[in-house]
């Protein structure tokens, strides 16, 4: 595996004030060497301006955040980091590479959940090249490379969980965003390790039923969440009749039978469970007529 390492590279800016200063020394003495009728002295001349013209082509730029990749002849030789002007081997290729933070939102991808509930799901990621050889040499293209793995990654992750959580404990897509993201993130950095890429953020963006079940799985989540309240409700009310019988049994308020009792639980529980104001009925006898 290729991995990246400086390349070996000079500063530019002496030698963009030298080598013109020669070829300006080699023309004068071409002319000079073309008068007297020296031919060796006038094919030497022309020999070292073609060579000092070549040097003069070793000159590059690397700006901020962008790395230079050196290639000479198939074989990689390192990579220039440092944003500056600097010279290298003329006959070394030169491919820029950006070192800068970028990120994309994925497509919405309609896939099954854990559940087999088809969702639609995308995800946006920020990620950076951190290694340029990898990254030039190890992947065909690696900005597509980035793409379709992250894609891949958000397709297992979906299928791994379930979009609600039914069960205690159980991680879910919509109620452990955080979780969920840490682990996008972890698979996501798993298959772009070999890539040179490193990923900073992932998390999901887009979340929701596909639209041949969103209709019922809301009436789902509405029935869950009744039966829910529902069972707070009477939670409670259970513990305000144990509260009251327990009252008026300490402070002696009134002796109830097992019967008694039995209507003054009924009557509570529909007085604290109903969805609707209760209406008094003054029962003027007595329980047992």
């Amino acid at each position: 595996m290729i991995r990246e390492k400086p390349a070996p590279t000079a500063a530019g800016l002496p030698r963009l004030v030298l080598l013109p200063l020669l070829i300006f020394a080699d023309i004068a003495l071409l002319a000079a060497f073309a008068r007297a009728g020296t031919g060796w002295g006038v094919l030497g001349c022309v020999l070292a301006f073609f060579v000092l013209a070549t040097l003069l082509a070793g000159l590059f730029v690397v700006d901020p955040n962008v790395g230079a990749v050196l290639v000479l002849f198939g074989q990689y030789i390192g990579t220039e980091r440092r944003p500056g002007f600097w010279w290298a081997n003329p006959f070394a290729m030169k491919r820029k590479v950006s070192l800068r933070v970028r990120n994309f939102e994925s497509a919405k991808l309609k896939v099954n959940d854990h559940d087999g509930n088809p969702i639609e799901i995308a995800a946006v990621v920020v990620w950076s090249v951190v290694d340029t050889a990898e990254a030039i040499f190890q992947v065909d293209n690696y900005d597509n490379f980035v793409h379709v793995q992250s894609e891949a990654a958000l397709r297992n992750l979906a299928t791994s969980h379930p979009y609600d959580a039914h069960q205690d404990g159980q991680l879910s897509l919509r109620g452990n965003t955080a979780e969920v993201a840490e682990a996008l993130k972890a698979e996501i950095q798993a298959r772009l390790e070999k890539a040179g890429v490193e990923v900073i953020e992932a998390r999901i963006s887009h979340l929701a039923y596909a639209p041949e079940i969103a209709n019922a799985m809301l009436r789902r989540q509405q029935a869950s969440a009744v039966i829910a309240a529902r069972s707070k409700i009477v939670e409670g009310a259970v513990s305000m009749v144990q509260m009251a019988l327990d009252e008026l049994s300490k402070r002696e308020v009134v002796q109830l039978d097992e019967e008694r009792k039995a209507a003054m639980v009924s009557n509570l529980l529909v007085v604290l469970c109903s969805e609707h104001e209760t209406q008094p009925i003054v029962n003027t006898g007595t329980l047992y007529q």
